[in-house]
Formats: C-alpha cells, structure tokens, sequence
C-alpha cells in the first residue's frame, strides 16, 4: 500500500494495531462462547471483545448483528484503518454460515448508514460461493454505499483471494518508460496490496473461524519482513511476523499450525516462520519486536537498498546518464545493464528515473 502519512505517525499507529491484535487473543479463551451481554453491558469494550475472543471455540452466530449494532453505536467503524479486525470477524462469520448469511446481514442492517460499507466489505471478503448475489439482494437497503457494491460487483475491488502477496516491483526500463511516458501502460491487476489493515482483517477472520485459511494467507506475507526497499512492506511483514509469534505464545492450536504450515514453505517463507515459531516457543517476543522495530527505522533514516546500491553512481561528478542513452534502453534498441555515463547536465535526473 502507498504511504498516506508521515512515517513517524505509522509508526504510532503501527504500535497500538499490533498491542490491539495481540491483546484479542492474549484473553483467556473459555469452553464456551460467551453469550452477546444485554442491555448496558453493550457498551463494554471488554465485554465485546471477550465475546469476540470467545467465538471461534463455540460460535454463536446469532449474536453477531447485536454486536456489530454495539460497535456501529461507539463508533468503531468510523476510521477504515483501524476496522480491520472487525471486517475480518463479520466477514469470517458469516462466510462459515452460507445458511443464514443472509438473515444475518439484514439483522445488521440497521446501524448507521454511514458504516454500511463495513457489511459490504465484510461480504465480498466472506469467501461466500454467491458473495456477489448477496451484495446484489441488499443493495436498495445499502444505496449510500452503491458505488462500492457496484465496483465490487464489477471485479473493480479485490476480495480476500486477490492479495499481492509479492508486490511486483518495477524494472529499471519500467521505470524509464513511465517517466518518459512512453510505451503503453500496462493494465494493473486488481489486488489488495499488503498493508497492516490487511493483517487485521486476516487476525479477525481468524478469530471468527480458528480455520487455517487466514493463517495461511498471513504465512505468505511474511518474506516482506525482510524487504529492504519499502516501509509499507517491511512494515507488513514485520506486523505478520510478530503478531503470529506473540498470539502463538498463547494458542497452542496457532502453534501447532504454523509448525505444520513449515514443513511445505518454500526457503523465503521458512526462514521467516522458522523465526517465528522458534519465538514463540521461547517467549521472546521481547526481542522480534525490537528488532522489527530498529529494521524499520533503518530503512526510514536510509533510504532502500535498491537506492543505496545506485548512490555510488553520485560520486561520478561531472558524468552523466545521456538522455538518448534513456530513451534507446527504453524503446528496446540497447541492452541497459549498467547507466551508461556519457556527460552533460542530465545525470541527476536521469539517476531519479533509475531510483524512484
């Protein structure tokens, strides 16, 4: 995902999503689910989230829309970016219940219009063979959000199967040529791009199913915690890698999962799970998120690797990257393994379209 604000406000909020994610679990988990609260009890954060944390060891979907009425009513759907592990619960819940997936959305219904689009995320993330049927049957009742259930729809927004777990990143020539403009663009795949919101959504699904398969997806975004080049994406990693190492300290089914998940990873992935499993069963936590953290920062205060290896081109002085040297790498006519340092006043920018 693009960054949208300053690192250092990242940063903040990165904390408490991960202290929030890790705290759903930490809670004793009892043998049975407990019963949505009346009346006052509503209004308890606590009491919510225990309900919540309870879930996947005895469901109780029945009680679904009177929470997602309670938190419409504190607002907790308000900030998109901060709703995630809600999505992901509504989303696993009434994916596991294709039967009543439709009663259960009509009694959720009546929250604030202005939070109709978490039931419309929710549904299209639900993995629900007729998630679109069931969009379409509730779209009069949802008209504030019908630009959304439209593009969902359409294919114009991804669901839960369409992650870019490996975000492509752009060649040199790529580059060049969309700087220069030139060339035809190539059609973007709709995917939903690896971000910490993402890694909400997969802990929610998770504690509304206790099923492998957002376990499995999360496992997959793992080697970003080791990507030099984006703080978006080592950021998500390293959200992935400590949330899984510090929820499986207390759930000895994750544990037990992600051990079983090891055996067929390829080599990117295993050594990544591999640290966190051996976390996990050490409770050093303490120290992945050290380490998680300082990583982060040093790519802040550095810059991306990709970047670091071309600085050296600075010290040319008066070189220079011909523009016609750009232009014919990017049209096809050379092969361009090397700039090419041909002199001029062209060097700095053309370094810019090797770099950005």
């Amino acid at each position: 995902m693009v960054a949208r604000y300053f690192v250092i406000g990242r940063f903040r909020r990165i904390a408490a999503i991960l202290f929030a994610a890790v705290a759903l679990l930490a809670a004793p988990v009892g043998q049975a689910a407990a019963k949505p609260p009346a009346g006052a009890g509503l209004s308890s954060t606590d009491a919510l989230l225990k309900w919540i944390n309870d879930y996947r060891r005895k469901p109780d979907p029945a009680g679904l829309p009177a929470i997602v009425r309670a938190l419409s009513g504190m607002q907790a759907f308000k900030d998109a970016e901060t709703a995630g592990a809600y999505i992901g619960f509504i989303a696993g819940v009434i994916g596991s219940d294709p039967a009543r997936a439709d009663d259960l959305v009509a009694k959720m219904l009546p929250i604030a219009p202005s939070d109709h689009w978490v039931l419309v995320r929710a549904i299209a993330y639900s993995g629900l063979p007729d998630w679109k049927e069931v969009l379409a049957t509730f779209v009069d009742r949802m008209a504030t959000r019908r630009a959304m259930i439209d593009k969902y729809l359409d294919g114009k927004l991804p669901t839960l199967d369409q992650i870019a777990y490996r975000p492509e990143k752009p060649g040199m020539l790529d580059k060049i040529k969309s700087t220069l403009k030139l060339g035809k663009e190539r059609d973007k795949a709709v995917a939903i791009e690896p971000s910490p919101e993402l890694v909400d959504v997969l802990w929610g699904y998770y504690l509304a199913t206790g099923s492998y398969a957002p376990i499995g997806r999360m496992i997959k975004l793992l080697p970003l915690a080791n990507d030099k080049d984006s703080v978006d994406n080592l950021t998500t990693g390293s959200a992935a890698k400590f949330t899984l190492a510090s929820n499986a300290v207390r759930d000895t089914e994750l544990l037990a999962m992600l051990k079983w998940a090891d055996k067929s990873q390829p080599k990117d992935i295993k050594v990544v799970l591999d640290d966190v499993i051996e976390t996990a069963e050490t409770v050093d936590t303490v120290h992945m998120r050290k380490e998680s953290l300082a990583a982060i920062e040093e790519l802040k205060q550095k810059g991306p690797d990709s970047k670091r290896e071309l600085s050296g081109w600075g010290q040319i002085g008066q070189g220079a990257l011909s523009m016609g040297c750009v232009v014919a790498a990017a049209t096809g006519q050379i092969e361009l393994g090397i700039p090419c340092v041909i002199g001029g006043a062209a060097y700095t920018a053309g370094l810019q379209y090797v770099t950005h």
